[in-house]
């Protein structure tokens, strides 16, 4: 039979079994390459289940600490905090971002004691989680978040998560300057060691849903006038350049499965290291078919962070971090 100009050349003789497959894989995932994303709930003394999220919860100071722990020991690389703080205590400028007694900075506080150095404690510096409208900013007399007012906020918060123990913050709310502020923040604050890892790429997306019931999030209306327009993409190598000028250790793109080809060309044009986040819709997807029937859970969720890794992500931001490493450790 013919199989081609050279009918001795055969691919498959590579995928003949589990051991030459493991062998010849060109991609590989590792436990200290993934990053789990944890929220923290004020005022509750049970875990409260995310509807949105199946296996995900708000977790309470305990509990988060115990997770924490667990990542450690299944060789998770990091943990990336989300705070929730009590409706009532929400404003108009997110105060308990910067309130050292904030369900954030007390979390930070918790797990640095419970892990130390022995996991890199992330903090998500943002404001929607802790203002009562909802937005990533300061809101201006019109309803506009107002960029420059919001960087103010930034650098409180910067300093704030950076006295409470965070290695990284992770400035995420797409304001311009955002990394060189936080970063001479910092730096001022005699927090030199505390690395940025900048949300460079983050789309505005609907694959964000779960995230807002996991956060409680108080949004009216979207956040397209600073997340980036889905149908851009040159514009993400524009924002790669500045936040890498401006002072960034890291570099993230968010969301992961839907914008790889962002993350190919990030990857390909940074210096630093890339993180994407395969983020709560991608999560809830997964697990809404696999609940039904419809896909092998495993094989997807490795499927999926396989192809993040592959499109040139050195770290992963996941939901599944932790089950994945445990995993990764037994040799599946």
């Amino acid at each position: 039979m013919d199989h081609g100009s050279f009918p001795g050349v055969r691919p498959r003789r590579l995928r003949t079994t589990p051991a030459m497959r493991r062998m010849v894989a060109e991609t590989r995932l590792d436990p200290a390459e993934l990053i789990l994303p944890a929220f923290v709930r004020e005022g509750v003394s049970e875990p409260v289940p995310i509807a949105s999220m199946p296996g995900v919860v708000q977790h309470t100071r305990d509990t988060l600490r115990k997770a924490a722990a667990e990542a450690v020991a299944a060789g998770v690389g990091g943990i990336m905090l989300f705070g929730v703080p009590e409706d009532a205590k929400k404003d108009a400028v997110g105060t308990p971002g910067t309130d050292p007694d904030g369900i954030l900075q007390v979390a930070l506080r918790d797990v640095r004691a419970e892990v130390g150095d022995d996991l890199v404690i992330m903090s998500d510096l943002c404001l929607d989680e802790h203002t009562d409208h909802g937005h990533c900013g300061v809101l201006d007399a019109d309803g506009r978040v107002d960029n420059d007012a919001t960087l103010e906020r930034y650098a409180q918060m910067a300093r704030a998560q950076a006295d409470a123990g965070a290695h990284t913050v992770g400035p995420s709310g797409m304001m311009d300057g955002q990394v060189r502020v936080v970063r001479e923040a910092l730096d001022d604050a005699g927090h030199q060691d505390v690395s940025i890892l900048a949300y460079t790429a983050k789309y505005s997306s609907a694959f964000y849903g779960p995230f807002r019931e996991a956060v409680g999030s108080s949004l009216q209306g979207d956040r397209k006038t600073y997340q980036q327009d889905p149908a851009n993409a040159r514009e993400a190598l524009r924002e790669l350049a500045l936040d890498v000028a401006e002072g960034a250790d890291m570099v993230m793109v968010k969301p992961a499965l839907p914008y790889l080809d962002i993350l190919r060309q990030i990857a390909d044009a940074s210096q630093v290291p890339v993180a994407a986040y395969q983020i709560s819709g991608e999560y809830a997807m997964v697990e809404a078919a696999a609940a039904n029937g419809w896909i092998e859970r495993d094989r997807a969720i490795m499927e999926t962070l396989t192809s993040v890794r592959r499109a040139g992500a050195d770290m992963i931001l996941t939901y599944w971090a932790s089950e994945v490493a445990g995993w990764l450790r037994g040799g599946r």
